[in-house]
């Protein structure tokens, strides 16, 4: 017997999509890409070149998350007719057509609906990503690669453009370290749920046979702030070291010091970059790191300020956020949302979403009223 009555589901999405609507306002958003529009016809744009980025930058984020909101409308409307013709026809390919794509719109409007979600300061910012190993010797370096591949995996599911900064590749096997960059409306907002302690166990490809080994890394998470908010940072503060980039062999590790190492006295901090061939661009690119980092130091520490004036001082994210457990059994687990997923390899070939929407929901809900 045909049945194709939907009515019900299409009803919740198509409210799901109003309120979402909403939330981003259509309205300013069309506004500010007719203004980012005219100034980027301007003929006067690339003399200067750090406006002129961001300017275009700015445009191609909100022309993508226009032309997103854009095309759901389309597919809702299109998903309505295909339903009418299926059932006039009484055409059992096209319901079922019908029912796929349904259960597509749910996915892409729950991923939406979890991007509304993001309303932070700096969530709509590019990401700059820092892994690096931890406790656990060649298996950490190794499992720091494997989060490496994840996120670069990740990221090319979305189309994301990615640019890696810097790799610090250990003796044996894996990374010591790697920081690469996330160019996407929200890519801030959205991977900052990732940063945290990351533990794997796993029976060791590097010890003795039959032995289970316990590796950490850790994720760091930045926005890229806008040129017009870094912090000023005086020369005096600062030591810069120059060195040829590292890497596997070949044709890919430079001939001149070219890499730059940047290291912030009072904090501490040390930015890497080896991405260009002139030393001059890698100096560049680090200080613009390193100042989004200072940035971000010094508005936690105006927030763990204000919590402490408050009497409100909690831990909210703990030691190890995630566990993913090859040994004795299969299966990733978010020690914060509860989330699980019993495919280890689906997870490390990019498969994050859910994880990251869990995130994001469990710490829009952690926010104090």
């Amino acid at each position: 017997m045909f049945d194709l009555d939907l009515s019900t589901q299409i009803s919740t999405l198509r409210s799901t999509f109003d309120d979402i609507r909403t939330v981003v306002d259509v309205d300013r958003l069309e506004a500010e890409i007719a203004t980012l529009s005219e100034q980027a016809g301007a003929q006067d744009l690339w003399d200067d070149t750090t406006n002129a980025q961001k300017v275009t930058s700015a445009l191609s984020h909100r022309q993508s998350e226009l032309a997103r909101i854009t095309s759901i409308a389309n597919r809702l409307d299109d998903l309505e007719v295909l339903i009418e013709l299926a059932t006039d026809a009484q055409d059992e390919e096209s319901a079922e057509e019908a029912r796929q794509e349904l259960i597509s719109l749910q996915k892409v409007l729950g991923d939406l609906e979890v991007q509304t979600l993001l309303s932070g300061e700096y969530d709509p910012r590019p990401a700059v990503v820092t892994i690096r190993a931890g406790a656990g010797g060649v298996d950490a370096a190794d499992f720091a690669d494997m989060l490496f591949r994840m996120y670069l995996r990740w990221a090319e599911q979305h189309k994301y453009p990615v640019t890696v900064m810097d790799t610090s590749y250990a003796e044996e096997a894996g990374i010591k370290s790697a920081t690469f960059e996330v160019d996407a409306p929200y890519a801030f907002g959205t991977l900052s749920v990732e940063a945290g302690t990351h533990r794997l166990v796993r029976m060791s490809p590097f010890g003795a046979a039959g032995k289970r080994q316990t590796s950490f890394a850790a994720v760091e998470v930045i926005p890229l702030m806008e040129e017009t908010e870094i912090v000023e940072i005086p020369e005096s503060d600062i030591r810069v070291d120059v060195f040829r980039s590292s890497g596997p062999g070949g044709q890919s590790v430079n001939t001149t010091d070219s890499a730059v190492r940047i290291t912030h006295l009072p904090t501490g901090t040390v930015v890497s970059m080896q991405n260009e061939k002139s030393q001059i661009q890698n100096r560049a690119a680090a200080m613009r790191v390193l100042q989004s980092r200072l940035l971000l130091i010094q508005k936690e520490q105006e927030a763990a300020t204000k919590k402490e004036l408050a009497g409100t001082i909690t831990a909210s994210w703990g030691d190890q956020m995630r566990s993913y457990v090859l040994a004795p059994y299969q299966m990733v687990k978010d020690l914060r949302t509860e989330h699980e997923q019993g495919n280890p390899a689906a997870v490390f070939d990019g498969d994050l979403d859910g994880f990251i929407a869990a995130g994001i929901r469990w710490r829009s809900m952690s926010k104090p009223e």
